[in-house]
């Protein structure tokens, strides 16, 4: 697990939280839907928001870590760690 960050500017982080908040609450409301025996289709659709709403709260930690962390290292002079470290997050987004 790699070190903890610091977001920059705390209106980045609020939108991320507000963005996850709402994630959560798709999520809820996906187990009313089982619970409810809705529709499989219907809950198939709300998955796929809950999905595409995830991924846009990891595209946006993932330019946080563009726009902060490797442009700090690159002043720094040694970006190939956190270079790394954002090659291998997209990696894993794109498999997922």
């Amino acid at each position: 697990m790699s070190a903890g960050v610091s977001y920059s500017h705390s209106d980045d982080k609020d939108a991320l939280l507000a963005r996850l908040r709402r994630v959560e609450g798709q999520v809820r409301g996906l187990q009313r839907m089982v619970e409810q025996d809705t529709y499989c289709i219907d809950v198939l659709t709300q998955i796929s928001a809950a999905t595409r709403a995830l991924q846009a709260v990891a595209i946006g930690l993932l330019e946080g870590h563009l726009a902060h962390c490797v442009v700090d290292a690159a002043r720094d002079g040694d970006p190939e760690q956190k270079i790394k470290e954002a090659t291998d997050a997209i990696s894993r987004l794109v498999r997922s």
